[in-house]
């Protein structure tokens, strides 16, 4: 080695070491970033749903599980049906047995599928088909591989607000924009001239969740007609396919009855997401569907475009255990009756403290107009009656507050006096 490049090495060497050393001792060491900006972003801005759980979880240690009124999270707490169990038994039983628990086609267990199928023909009034159908990682993971398979990047999906918040995450997944339309005050009903005008050239899809989380609105097949229409015309306009996506793994809890309309029936460019979280108490299980509308022209093409993402996001196919569950179970559910009960002692427990809201049709979540213009300052009132409440604005909609109803009606029942002196304290302010 040449007497130039040592001494070059040399000087190297030890400018680096006092360079090290000055960074040590003013304490600038340098970090890497672990993370990309859109997921730090993500971060910062979480759900204010597991905030306030992981709040609740704090409470419970100090002042005991049973003096915390949580009502944070929607995780249904009702055991799943018998048959789920005897399911369960006889995939043990059967576990021995060869591929009992191996690969299968990306959509499903074609057996899994065909029992789906006979289900939501049922309950859509539709005739759906075992082709038309996908199962996934939960209506989490139908959406985020439909979104995959028809998203380019910059593309807009509009929903109504409030919304599931985990919406604009997964249209950030693949590079598109969530857009929301504020729905009407208090009873939440469709603001379709809003939803409208929001509509662009980039517009891919509209998403509406029906029983709705957070609000327990139902849209009447007029709303959902109103939109279809809306959207047919925009979509000829643009000259592109504009997709309505219906979420509805609250379908099953339609406390009166009315009517739940398919969008199959309403708009031909329309697809369904589904689970059995709520109505078998599977959420554990991650267990859901998407159903593309058999009129589409092409289908298969859309249908083996969702095969794929759902392989190549990683889910590869829903939890094979979960599917022969389904298989089993598909036409069980929870009783209704008991969440209907608790909708009721929730309403009078707000009713009780003068708290304003528009009873929830369905799903178990009501989402009340907070007596205070801040509902982040009234869900801390709330706070410091050990009750657990999720700010309106965690879902697109200052103002209000979302309670679930997922929990015992005991629970319901001695929150009474705690909303009604968090409502009282606001005098005194």
């Amino acid at each position: 080695m040449s007497t130039a490049i040592k001494a070059f090495l040399w000087i190297w060497f030890e400018s680096s070491t006092l360079n090290d050393k000055l960074l040590l001792k003013n304490k600038q060491v340098p970090t890497m970033t672990l993370l990309s900006s859109q997921i730090e972003t993500y971060m910062e801005s979480s759900s204010w749903i597991r905030k306030m759980f992981e709040q609740g979880m704090e409470l419970k240690k100090t002042y005991g599980a049973e003096n915390v009124y949580d009502f944070s999270l929607g995780n249904p707490d009702l055991p799943p049906p018998d048959s789920v169990g005897k399911a369960l038994r006889e995939v043990a039983d059967n576990a021995s047995k060869p591929f009992s628990l191996g690969y299968m086609p990306n959509a499903g267990y074609p057996e899994a599928r065909e029992a789906l199928a006979g289900y939501l023909s049922k309950t859509q009034g539709e005739d759906i088909q075992a082709k038309d159908l996908i199962l996934t990682c939960g209506a989490a993971g139908a959406i985020n591989a439909f979104f995959r398979a028809v998203m380019e990047p910059d593309d807009e999906i509009v929903c109504p607000a409030p919304y599931f918040v985990e919406y604009g995450f997964y249209a950030g997944n693949f590079n598109a924009k969530l857009v929301p339309v504020k729905s009407k005050p208090l009873t939440f009903e469709l603001d379709v001239p809003a939803l409208e005008k929001a509509f662009t050239d980039k517009t891919r899809a509209v998403i509406v969740n029906s029983p709705n989380n957070p609000t327990g609105q139902i849209y009447t097949r007029e709303e959902l007609e109103t939109l279809s229409e809306a959207i047919r015309k925009h979509s000829e306009k643009i000259g592109r396919v504009i997709y309505l996506v219906s979420d509805e793994p609250y379908r099953f809890l339609n406390y009166d009855k009315l009517e739940l309309p398919s969008v199959f029936d309403l708009y031909k460019h329309s697809v369904i997401m589904g689970s059995f979280s709520k109505s078998l108490s599977l959420a554990g299980a991650r267990i859901g569907y998407l159903a593309i509308n058999p009129k589409i022209e092409n289908a298969q093409q859309l249908y083996n475009g969702v095969v794929m993402t759902n392989r190549i996001l990683g889910y590869v196919n829903a939890p094979a255990v979960a599917q022969k569950i389904l298989t089993a179970c598909v036409n069980s559910e929870v009783d209704v009756e008991i969440y209907r009960q608790r909708r009721d002692a929730m309403a009078k427990v707000l009713d009780n403290a003068g708290i304003e809201y528009t009873l929830p049709k369905g799903a178990f979540y009501f989402f009340a107009k907070s007596p205070l213009e801040d509902d982040v300052e009234f869900v801390s009132l709330l706070l410091k009656e050990n009750i657990l409440a999720v700010p309106g604005r965690g879902f697109g909609y200052p103002g209000y507050f979302r309670l679930t109803f997922c929990v015992d009606k005991e629970v319901i029942e001695k929150s009474r006096s705690g909303f009604k002196r968090a409502v009282n304290k606001i005098s005194r302010m």
